[in-house]
């Protein structure tokens, strides 16, 4: 039986939930049945995977992720002859610029099948009026190219209909999915970490998340200042990089946070910084499934996150930790000291958070959803 080719097409392979995903889907795909080729621009943090996928790469030089006409046009053309060369029998985009720039390539190419999953828009409420207009213009435009529109959280699906994106009969959910498994079996320690400066008889208050505008990091070091003043005990670690770091960087020392908040970079030791964290925190301004929020429940965490997008399908407010509304950085304060100040209760939500993340939530299960769906649309 000839085997599937699939395409997948992301913008950068940068360190986040949908370049992680993609990665993860292109190199557990079933060899028997599919073909995996992944197509993206070239210089991330992930490009060092490369190696290890065990499928054909097709680097775009210019597609990034700014928009940029000049380069967007040949991102577009590049994109456009590869996939006449290699003829996938399906094209899956992730990410905004890749799911219009590769859906496009791909319908001019002739692919016969189109797939596209949003992990979160790239419009948004926080945007000017005519930026989200011409996004959401352009996703309007693009969707009938595509046979299937996959969201990672049932308030995107919404989003999507209300915003007209797409016949809703063509909606999926398959949800963003963490190696379940492997955050399941963190075990919570009081046990110093190699390289950050925490130590036994801290109180460790996490983020995770590039450091860029969507992710609202200001409001975090906010909260960490209120924290400070009435838990002396409290240290704040922002696991990321990005753009936005000499901000950040000013920022705490101009508030005097330099001895309790660390910035400490990409980590491959994400399980062990979670097993040392007491409350996790999520300041996004919009999300679509955060992945960093499912390893922090997965994990036995308690989470303080902002009401936004996926965040509500997964947190339950007063469950499984606390839902704030965004810009209410004195807010999530009182709930991170609530939960600093009655280790009871940061116990009981965090029971509750990792058995909420079941399933559905599994990588190799989001695999699995892909594979089923690319048969079906096949057949």
């Amino acid at each position: 039986m000839k085997r599937i080719r699939v395409a997948h097409i992301v913008t950068l392979l940068e360190f986040g939930g949908a370049q992680q995903n993609t990665l993860h889907t292109v190199s557990h795909l079933n060899r028997d049945s599919f073909e995996p080729v992944l197509v993206c621009g070239r210089g991330a943090f992930l490009d060092s995977e490369i190696p290890k996928i065990g499928c054909p790469v097709h680097f775009v030089p210019s597609l990034v992720r700014p928009v940029r006409p000049w380069k967007d046009l040949a991102a577009f053309l590049q994109m456009r002859k590869i996939l006449k060369r290699i003829k996938p029998d399906i094209v899956h985009t992730h990410s905004s610029k890749a799911g219009i720039l590769g859906r496009w390539a791909a319908w001019s190419a002739g692919v016969p099948l189109i797939v596209h999953t949003f992990h979160g828009f790239g419009f948004n409420d926080e945007q000017k009026i005519l930026s989200r207009f011409l996004f959401l213009w352009a996703e309007r435009l693009t969707a009938p190219l595509t046979r299937c529109l996959i969201f990672v959280s049932e308030a995107n699906r919404r989003t999507a209909e209300r915003e007209r994106i797409g016949d809703p009969g063509c909606h999926r959910i398959i949800r963003s999915g963490i190696p379940l498994k492997k955050y399941n079996s963190v075990v919570k320690t009081k046990q110093p970490l190699s390289g950050l400066p925490v130590e036994e008889s801290h109180q460790v208050v996490t983020t995770i998340g590039p450091f860029k505008p969507q992710k609202n990091l200001t409001d975090f070091l906010l909260m960490a200042e209120t924290v400070r003043r009435k838990n002396a005990r409290a240290r704040f670690l922002i696991v990321g990089d990005g753009l936005l770091r000499p901000l950040l960087q000013k920022m705490i020392g101009e508030k005097g946070l330099t001895d309790i908040v660390h910035l400490v970079g990409w980590r491959r030791d994400v399980p062990d910084i979670l097993a040392r964290t007491d409350v996790f925190v999520l300041t996004s301004l919009w999300e679509g499934l955060p992945r960093a929020l499912l390893e922090a429940m997965a994990s036995g965490l308690p989470s303080v996150a902002n009401d936004v997008d996926g965040v509500s399908d997964v947190l339950i407010d007063g469950q499984t930790g606390f839902l704030i509304p965004p810009h209410s950085p004195q807010r999530t304060a009182e709930r991170v000291l609530e939960l600093l100040d009655r280790p009871d209760e940061m116990m009981r939500m965090g029971h509750a958070a990792r058995s909420h993340v079941g399933v559905d939530f599994d990588i190799d299960h989001m695999v699995l959803q892909q594979e089923t769906l690319y048969k079906e649309l096949i057949g």
